[in-house]
């Protein structure tokens, strides 16, 4: 029967049917009278032999359809008087279900997914032709997947070849993602519930670790606590690697070997997030392994710790995307200046960009589907304005590895990331993560309590 807890993190709240009918009209109404758009589903992929990797299905085909299986292709044609949605997905298999479970097949998929029409995915080279020829333009994510590029090529060519009289095919083939993409970077409110739990899911996770490291563990342990704590709260996988960085290895930003020891007196930084109904969180915390923080750790901690801060509450709507950052690097240099990293005028260092060798990424990215969510950060050459509904992590850091010369020998070796993930609303900025600690009182604290 399962236990009550069980029955809770199984009960997931999933976006209705109604909601991907709405993109799909969202998406229909941007594009231009007689085209077509045509989105394929990702591939299954093969690990070794016949041991498939796991599947998870491309965001752009799900933000449409909703539907989760491999090689199928969505078409969206404005207009047809057959109806607009149309899927090809994999017809029903006894062999092949014995084998790899259930599959959905052309009738179940229509009548679930809300498509006007669905066929077999091995009757797309008779059909989708016919369904592009005559169209004027041809909204594809042309580059995304050269495989599927190649079909593509082939049913326009398949149309130039064909000899009937008025047989034409697209005149302008039109990038889909910036339509596409705009529009998945305002979340609805089923998709916050979503990105909710995945936050949820992730925040548990990191009490888990802050109350269960010590020295002499693996860094692949403190991982392996990060992924069973997602799991037992409804995220079943991360939303990308976890970095798991004791030491210097702190400074290698996307390091993720994860492979070695944890050692008293340093710290650790761990960014690892969980997937929750394909939504991502990404969070990041930086605290000490022993449960204190030495003094020079601190002092490059509370730099950290003031910039996020500051780039936080720059997260209104009618602010530009680039403020939140402009916020943190005034705070990281000056706390760079403090430290003696650097010397001179502060506006004159931040023109400079003096700080690029101890902080070399941007603040924030967008967030949602994907970890490094879709939408641009510009808009005809300015900053984007923030609008309710987007959401955006904040991650300001320090980098000090051991072998930077020029750094005082004090700070060498150490390496912090605050990150939270930060939803834009009407109220100001909203910390979906912020249940976990990032005050060094409250993280000692926190493992004091743990530790005994």
């Amino acid at each position: 029967m399962g236990s009550p807890r069980s029955k809770q993190r199984l009960s997931s709240k999933k976006i209705e049917l109604a909601e991907f009918v709405q993109r799909r009209r969202e998406l229909s109404a941007l594009m231009e009278e007689n085209s077509i758009a045509i989105v394929p589903a990702a591939t299954a992929r093969f690990r070794n032999s016949d041991v498939e990797c796991r599947f998870r299905q491309d965001s752009d085909f799900h933000d449409l359809t909703g539907f989760d299986e491999p090689d199928s292709v969505f078409v969206l044609v404005p207009g047809r008087d057959h109806g607009e949605s149309i899927l090809f997905c994999q017809e029903r298999d006894d062999r092949r279900e014995q084998w790899h479970g259930d599959i959905m097949g052309p009738e179940r998929a229509m009548q679930l997914y809300g498509m006007d029409d669905a066929f077999p995915l091995a009757d797309i080279d008779d059909i989708l032709p016919g369904l592009i020829e005559g169209r004027a333009r041809l909204y594809y994510a042309m580059g995304a997947e050269r495989d599927f590029d190649s079909q593509i090529i082939d049913w326009v060519k398949m149309i130039s070849a064909g000899g009937q009289s008025g047989a034409e095919p697209p005149g302008e083939f039109v990038q889909l993602e910036q339509y596409l993409h705009e529009l998945r970077l305002f979340k609805s409110a089923a998709e916050i519930q979503l990105m909710r739990r995945a936050a949820a899911a992730t925040v548990q996770g990191h009490l888990r670790i802050l109350q269960t490291t010590v020295p002499g563990m693996p860094e692949y342990e403190v991982e392996a606590e990060l992924y069973h704590e997602f799991a037992m709260h409804g995220a079943r996988y991360p939303a990308y690697p976890a970095i798991v960085g004791g030491g210097n290895n702190a400074c290698t930003l996307h390091y993720l070997r994860n492979e070695e020891l944890l050692e008293e007196g340093d710290l650790v930084l761990v960014d690892a997030g969980a997937e929750y109904a394909y939504y991502a969180c990404d969070l990041t915390r930086t605290f000490p392994v022993s449960g204190r923080f030495t003094d020079a750790q601190a002092e490059i901690y509370n730099v950290v710790l003031r910039a996020q801060e500051a780039a936080i509450q720059e997260v209104r709507v009618g602010n530009t995307w680039n403020v939140p950052h402009a916020a943190a690097v005034r705070e990281i240099t000056a706390g760079l200046i403090d430290l003696g990293f650097l010397s001179g005028d502060l506006d004159q260092l931040i023109s400079d960009e003096a700080y690029l060798e101890y902080y070399p990424h941007k603040t924030g990215h967008w967030l949602g589907l994907d970890v490094h969510d879709v939408g641009e950060y510009q808009v005809n050459g300015a900053w984007r304005v923030f609008e309710e509904g987007m959401v955006t992590t904040i991650e300001p850091g320090i980098y000090v590895s051991a072998d930077q010369q020029a750094a005082p020998a004090l700070y060498r070796g150490i390496g912090v990331r605050i990150e939270d993930d930060v939803l834009v609303t009407r109220k100001g900025p909203e910390v979906l993560t912020a249940g976990v600690p990032k005050t060094i009182e409250a993280i000692e604290s926190l493992m004091a309590q743990a530790h005994g």
